[in-house]
């Protein structure tokens, strides 16, 4: 497969050759090549995120960056701003630059970029979806797009792990029945609506009274202001679930041992929260390791590896399921700041 930049590529690659002989693609962890060796094609890698004022966004991208540092390759990250047309138009854009070999796109519409990603490998670049999947299917890992390479978090599975922490929250407070609010990030974003749906309808199968529906966001501003309206007409709330970022800004608003709080994150302040016993729980992704594997699917494929087409984030043994509990998050610290 032809490779961007083509005419420079294939010089690269023919005085890599002539000098190093073949080497394997990657570094990193449990990995046989040593870090900084290029070990072919220059890896220019474009990171399509959800928005730069997101911080697991930017944690995806520390992730991007220690590979890219290791590989001696080039990154950028795009802003898609939470805005699905915008992230289309930085994809299309940067297809018509010819500047990168390798996207990471963490969508924020699955279905919107699938036609810039069919023109993005038809320029031959490799394109690996991560966190998030790429076409109109949220409950599956399976790539949808022939030559995506996928890397996810199953957001159907994402809702019903939170619905799990949220029946051991009810069930730790002994309360009968119990009232959960559930604040959904956006509502805008496709994926937050399966993880919404999923998670309300497991709780509800769990026997939990489901408050109506609040916007949470993904900033400490919007949850805190959420949760402000929903203890004026809930005050009697069990539980709160939520963004991470979210949570962070309602807790000051609750009794943390009246009120239960699970948020969907594994930053730092986050995991400290549950250790700390302020939180019951959280959805815990290494996400910065995350975004490093991600990386490294696409840094192999770009120079004509064979790496795994679909990888299921939570079956990663470092993120335990997701399970972010008292328990689980033993020992171990968030990668990255709220």
């Amino acid at each position: 497969m032809k490779r961007y930049p083509r005419a420079a590529a294939a010089a690269a690659t023919l005085l890599v050759v002539s000098l190093m002989g073949a080497c394997s693609s990657s570094g990193g962890p449990g990995s046989d090549s040593p870090a900084g060796d290029t070990g072919g094609e220059p890896i220019a890698i474009a990171f399509f995120g959800f928005a730069k004022a997101n911080s697991f966004a930017n944690a995806t991208f520390q992730g991007i960056e220690k590979y890219a540092s290791e590989v001696d390759g080039t990154t950028e990250f795009f802003d898609g701003a939470f805005d699905s047309a915008q992230q289309v138009q930085q994809i299309q854009d940067a297809t018509t630059s010819g500047r990168f070999n390798v996207y990471i796109v963490q969508a924020n519409d699955g279905a919107a970029v699938v036609p810039a990603i069919e023109a993005a490998l038809e320029a031959g670049i490799a394109v690996v979806a991560e966190f998030t999947p790429v076409g109109t299917a949220y409950d599956t890992a399976e790539p949808q797009v022939d030559g995506v390479y996928s890397i996810v978090d199953v957001p159907a599975d994402n809702g019903r792990t939170l619905a799990t922490m949220g029946k051991g929250a009810c069930d730790e407070l002994a309360a009968d029945p119990c009232k959960v609010a559930y604040l959904q990030g956006n509502a805008a974003l496709p994926l937050d609506n399966t993880r919404t749906e999923s998670a309300v309808a497991a709780l509800k199968d769990q026997g939990a009274t489901v408050v109506d529906n609040f916007q949470g966001g993904y900033t400490a501003d919007e949850g805190r202001a959420a949760v402000q309206d929903l203890l004026q007409s809930h005050p009697d709330v069990n539980v709160i679930i939520g963004s991470s970022q979210a949570i962070a800004g309602a807790e000051a608003l609750v009794d943390t041992a009246t009120v239960k709080l699970i948020g969907n994150g594994g930053s730092r302040q986050a995991v400290e929260a549950v250790q700390a016993g302020r939180w019951y729980g959280t959805y815990y992704a290494d996400e910065v390791q995350d975004g490093y594997e991600a990386a490294k699917i696409g840094g192999e494929a770009a120079r004509g590896g064979s790496p795994a087409k679909a990888t299921n984030i939570m079956d990663l043994e470092y993120n335990h399921g997701g399970m972010g509990t008292l328990e689980t998050l033993d020992g171990i610290n968030g990668t990255y700041d709220e």
